[in-house]
This record gives structure tokens, sequence and C-alpha cells, in this order.
């Protein structure tokens, strides 16, 4: 029986993470959960049920905590606490990160350290700290995606040779992709004008058409700002060039992702639109649970449909790939400027396409870093924080 560690646990990665944990008895031990604090009762509901030995939240009252959790549990508070939770497995065992946003990347880099395997839904850590990541992993295929646009490549992947980036076991540089495709669903404003999106709500932007996710990821969802940054994630994870990356609406969420390879095939990996499949699968690598998910049935007529990218409206994907070319630091403070404008958004203090529109003037003025320093990401991300917050409070 594996030991396994949940950052995030009562997000939606972390609660879809449990319930698989839950249906499939004795395959892991959950050792420790991390949570943000903002749902007590929640995760005391899930201490009783997984009996962790240690909980870890990231502001709260410690106290407080330890008397709502019992004594049975060891209890920690604050952001190195939830890192020291990311890092108290060794090489056999399993480190789920769901956390969500930058903050994510110091429990990343602890798990690495330990030695344990990393199940990366925090696409922000790679997003921010690439070059970090890199070099805190301490063996090959140390990191498994779960995204599900990243679980389908790795699937994929499997197709042909590409023995390259954070995922694969033997790094060598040899590969036969031809270019990576994430799908898109579209959100809830696919095929409108730029024009038609000038008096969108919050409200409005949070009704997406077919997945559950928190707040900030389906508002990011909505511009297809969470596309960028998947873009970015999916570069670091496969040592795939940015420009070999693209982008294609796929409103039906069925195919996750696909991968050309040199010879002109394409490999495309296909599941009902449920997170629970690739979380399942990031924990159980190399080896498939069985019953998962339902898999998609074949007795009726479907369709399935693919176009592209309005990038004219929805610029994020190609800022994002901007981003990219331009240097290290240019992630983070794309990363960062959109968290202030998502929040600002969701309190309506800014208009629904001026969230992309500022981040697009933070990164503007923002001189790149190469080869960063963890205090000089963190140095960056706080100066693309101010800034946004500037110029939000200037419009």
């Amino acid at each position: 029986m594996r030991d396994v560690v949940i950052l995030g646990s009562t997000g939606s990665i972390g609660t879809q993470a449990l319930e698989v944990l839950a249906s499939h008895p004795g395959r892991m031990r959950v050792r420790a959960l991390a949570a943000g604090g903002n749902n007590l009762e929640l995760l005391a509901r899930q201490v009783k049920q997984y009996e962790p030995e240690f909980v870890a939240v990231a502001k709260g009252d410690a106290r407080e905590l330890q008397d709502l959790l019992g004594s049975r549990v060891r209890v920690g508070v604050g952001e190195a606490a939830v890192a020291q939770a990311a890092g108290m497995l060794g090489p056999e065992g399993v480190v789920l990160n769901g956390i969500t946003g930058g903050i994510g990347l110091e429990p990343t880099l602890a798990a690495l350290r330990s030695g344990a395997q990393l199940a990366l839904a925090n696409k922000e850590s790679l997003v921010v700290g690439a070059p970090l990541v890199r070099a805190a992993m301490i063996r090959p295929g140390q990191v498994t995606p779960v995204d599900s646009e990243h679980s389908a490549i790795a699937q994929c992947l499997a197709a042909g040779k590409h023995e390259k980036g954070l995922t694969s076991p033997v790094v060598t540089g040899s590969s036969e992709v031809a270019r990576l495709v994430l799908t898109a669903s579209g959100g809830p404003f696919r095929g409108r004008t730029r024009a038609e999106l000038t008096d969108v709500t919050a409200k409005q932007a949070l009704a997406h058409p077919t997945w559950s996710m928190g707040p900030v990821v389906t508002i990011n969802s909505s511009t297809l700002m969470n596309k960028g940054l998947e873009l970015i994630e999916a570069s670091v994870l496969f040592d795939v060039p940015a420009e070999k990356i693209d982008a294609v609406v796929h409103p039906q969420s069925i195919v996750h992702s696909m991968v050309t390879f040199k010879d002109g095939a394409t490999i495309a990996q296909a599941s009902p639109p449920d997170m629970k499949l690739p979380i399942a699968l990031a924990l159980s690598a190399p080896q498939r649970w069985a019953d998962v998910e339902a898999p998609c049935t074949w007795g009726e007529p479907t369709s399935w449909t693919f176009e592209p990218v309005d990038n004219q409206t929805f610029p994020a994907v190609n800022l994002a790939r901007s981003a990219v070319a331009a240097s290290d630091t240019h992630p983070a403070v794309l990363n960062a400027a959109n968290e202030v404008c998502v929040d600002a958004f969701l309190a309506g203090h800014l208009q629904y396409l001026e969230i992309v529109d500022t981040v697009a003037r933070v990164l503007d003025e923002h001189t790149g870093v190469d080869g960063p320093t963890f205090e000089q990401i963190v140095q960056v991300q706080h100066w693309a924080v101010e800034r946004a917050r500037n110029l939000i409070a200037d419009q």
C-alpha cells in the first residue's frame, strides 16, 4: 500500500482524489491533508474518514483547528506547514498537488526534493517556476500530470518515441513528436465576438457548460487563459517548444488532447468529461486501476467537432505563447497579474475584457530574467501583483 499526501484536499481536485481513493480501498494510505482553511467543516469530515497523521492549513488559528480535528492528528498552520506536508514522504510515496495558484510552487519543490512521485494538478508550479522544478527533480519521470489535457498527452505519447521532458522516465532527447494539440471546451462564450463580451458578468463567466471547477479556474477557462497556462505547462512537462503546441476548440470535451507524430499520425485520448480518470491515473501510474470511469459507448450516433481558437476575441493563448518566448520570468508575471485581475473581476472592480488586456499591459512592462532564483521569482510576482493592482485602480 502506497502512502499519499493530498494538497488542496477541500478543493475540486482534492475532493475528487479522495473519492477515487474511497472507491479503491486498500490501494493507498492518506498520510497527510493540506487545505487553504476556508472550509474547515469539510476538512474535519475528511480527517474523520481518512485518518491522516498530519493536517496543514494555509491560514487559520492552530488551537481552534486542533480542537476541531481532535488530538489524534498533528496540526500545522501557514505556508511552511503546507510545504512540510508536501515533503513528508520518501520515494515510495505520492504527493498530489491540487492547490490553485502560484502558492503551489513551494509545495511542489518540497515534494520533488523529498523524492516522492508528484501528481501535479497545480499548473502554476510550472508556469511560475519551471527552472526551479527542473532543478528540484531527483530522478527522470518524477512528475505525473493530473490536468486532463496533459494526462491525455502523456497517454498518447506511449504510441511513439518521446524520451524527453519531466514525465519521461528516460531523458535522452530523442522524439518522434511533431506537434501537441490541446483541446479546449471554448467555455461559456464560444462563438461570441469581442464586442459581445463587453458587459459580461461574473455569474455568466462562472457558468461553464462542461466542467465543474473552482471560481479562478472557471474564469480562466472562459477567457481561455487556462488554455494559455496549459500551453506553458505542456511545453515544460514534455519539453516541446511553445510554437509546436496548438490549441483547438472541442466543445464536447471528450477528446482531451492529441499528439501528432512526424509521420503524420495523430493519436487522441478520449473519455467522458470527468476528472476522476486522470486523477486516478496520476495516483496509480504506471498501472491503471479498474472501473474508475465509465468509458465512451458506441451504441448511439455521436459526433465530435473541432474548430480553431478565435485569437482576436480570446488573445490569452497567444499571450501565453509570447510570454514563454520572452524570458523565464514572463510566465510568472503573466500568472501573477492574471490572478489579481480575476479576483478584481469577481469582486466587481474590473470589466471582463479588461482581465486579459491588463495582463498584457503588465507583461509589456516586465524586463525578463533568465535562470531566476526562487527569490527573483518571488520578487517579479510581487511586482506583477502591485503593477496589476495599480493599473486596475487607474481604470
